[in-house]
């Protein structure tokens, strides 16, 4: 039987409907249950539709909540149309911007174009989806969006040179909105997540045994997000080690040692740095 997930988020204020990108694994996921466990419909987006119904029937079956499916890849242009078109008729509370990717390697051995698309995926997709909710949940007074950053934000990470910077952009936009929004009854937070146990950590390269801190699970990480959008915390790092950490060690030197583990990683997946 599956664990019910701690319910955080208030359904007058966030519900009746929640949209969550990236919705068909990981954090998206887990995203969707436990919006779900508040009782709290939701529109599940991503481009792996069947997952998406799984999550669906699942979240439906043990938490009573009814879901709508949109099979879209935000990395494209003209994806706000069929989201737009998915939710017009609902009552949207609460959007959960959280697709994206990364492409670790040597900046310029990357594809062109597969940098540009990551970018629109990272931080394209994160700026319209602001743009559209934010309207609304300012007609209607109240209401969350929450956009998912990453460390990697705060001080860029070498050979994630470009994913690094998409999210230095998500996370600036969120805390300007978390200011403007405000006055109008709307919460807004940045969840930068700390190391977690999704499969990035896999795409990445990485054994979690071998990193400097254990990777925290997927309901921890979002348990933390969805309590920073309800107290609206402009920003919120996940994992109490990680914000001590970022509390001691000197952004030069985060960037130094996070780039060492990126470039062992490469190594052992046969892609050794080159100077």
């Amino acid at each position: 039987m599956s664990r019910a997930p701690r319910t955080l988020i208030d359904a007058t204020t966030f519900g009746p409907w929640a949209v969550v990108t990236g919705a068909s694994s990981g954090i998206g996921r887990e995203f969707a249950r436990q919006i779900a466990a508040s009782g709290i419909h939701v529109v599940l987006v991503a481009r792996r539709e069947a997952l998406l119904h799984e999550v669906g029937a699942e979240i439906e079956r043990e938490f009573g909540v009814q879901y709508r499916v949109l099979r879209a890849d935000l990395s494209e242009e003209g994806f706000m149309d069929q989201l737009i078109a998915a939710t017009h008729d609902l009552d949207v509370g609460l959007v959960v911007s959280n697709a994206g990717t990364a492409t670790p390697g040597e900046f310029r051995k990357l594809d062109r174009d597969a940098l540009v698309q990551l970018l629109r995926l990272n931080a394209q997709s994160h700026l319209e989806i602001s743009h559209h909710f934010g309207r609304r949940l300012a007609t209607r007074r109240h209401g969350g969006i929450l956009l998912c950053g990453a460390m990697g934000a705060d001080h860029g990470i070498p050979y994630v040179a470009n994913d690094s910077a998409s999210k230095a952009y998500v996370q600036t936009l969120g805390e300007c909105l978390h200011i403007e929004l405000a006055p109008l009854g709307v919460n807004v937070t940045v969840l930068i997540i700390g190391p977690t146990q999704t499969a990035i950590i896999d795409k990445f390269g990485l054994a979690p045994e071998a990193m400097p801190m254990k990777p925290m699970s997927v309901a921890q990480c979002v348990a933390e997000g969805l309590d920073a959008l309800r107290t609206n915390r402009a920003t919120h790092l996940s994992g109490r080690i990680n914000r001590v950490m970022r509390g001691i060690l000197p952004t030069s030197l985060s960037r130094t040692l996070m780039g060492r583990m990126m470039a062992k990683a490469l190594a052992a997946q046969g892609r050794p740095v080159t100077s």
